[in-house]
């Protein structure tokens, strides 16, 4: 009879080496994803990560997640990082005050010409100089001459009323049309706009202005207002204008004398081809 050969007892089980390496595994899984949200530098996804590997070793079931708490942000005021210098900002608000000045003169200037504005003989405007008041040589000169008519006198009266009543600086400018003149009285449109600017003039430094702040000026036809193709513009061109300019500083106390000097001029060797 054969005898059968022991079985052997062996209750070691040999797969048991998985549990430790899935183990491993799932640490290394959670080393990586822990890296991973660390290098992405966002706290709030660091924060539930912490939590959620807090929870599945510890066991929770119901994770806290922590409330973040609102901060109220006030909005702050804009700040320039330019500073206005304190003599530019003075300089602005005098400009301001000028302009604002020199618009309520402009104003008085044409209520008082308001009849005379009406009937297109007269313009106030104000520019980037001052203010100026365009007056048709119609209205003040018989044609081709440099003698006031007898209605000039109370125009420059009224005005110089108005201009006597501040100490800005005044240019008297002529202006002719572009019809050429030559009479053994005026040789060119230059000396009857030059003459007529001068005759204006002196007649407001006879209505009280201070001639120190009168000057007079010849631009003959070089400054058109109007197109010279009709006589309507021809007559638009022939005025006189009584500019009122903005305050400025003293140019004498810019004056800067230029010497002559010596130029040395340099040697030129010429080149030999």
């Amino acid at each position: 009879m054969i005898r059968r050969k022991p079985l052997d007892d062996d209750d070691d089980n040999s797969d048991r080496w998985l549990v430790s390496y899935a183990d491993f595994i799932t640490l290394l899984f959670a080393f990586f994803v822990v890296m991973y949200a660390i290098s992405s530098v966002n706290l709030s996804k660091y924060n539930a990560l912490t939590n959620a590997i807090d929870t599945a070793f510890s066991g929770d079931s119901a994770p806290t997640v922590p409330q973040q708490k609102k901060i109220d942000v006030k909005p702050q005021p804009e700040k320039s990082l330019i500073k206005p210098l304190p003599l530019s900002y003075l300089y602005q608000e005098k400009s301001k005050r000028e302009r604002e000045n020199m618009a309520k003169l402009g104003v008085d200037l044409s209520n008082k010409l308001a009849l005379m504005i009406q009937d297109g003989k007269v313009q106030v405007m104000q520019n980037n100089r001052g203010v100026r008041i365009d007056i048709n040589d119609s209205v003040l000169f018989n044609s081709g001459s440099a003698d006031l008519a007898d209605s000039a006198v109370e125009i420059i009266n009224e005005i110089a009323v108005i201009l006597n009543a501040n100490q800005r600086l005044i240019q008297v400018e002529g202006h002719t049309d572009d019809t050429p003149i030559h009479t053994h009285q005026f040789y060119s449109n230059w000396e009857l706009s030059a003459v007529r600017a001068s005759t204006v003039v002196r007649m407001l430094n006879a209505a009280g202005v201070v001639e120190t702040r009168l000057s007079a000026l010849g631009y003959g036809a070089t400054q058109p207002i109007s197109s010279s193709d009709t006589e309507f513009g021809r007559a638009k061109n022939r005025r006189v204008s009584i500019m009122i300019l903005y305050e400025t500083k003293n140019e004498l106390q810019d004056t800067l004398e230029i010497k002559p000097q010596e130029v040395k001029l340099q040697e030129i060797t010429p080149q030999v081809p």
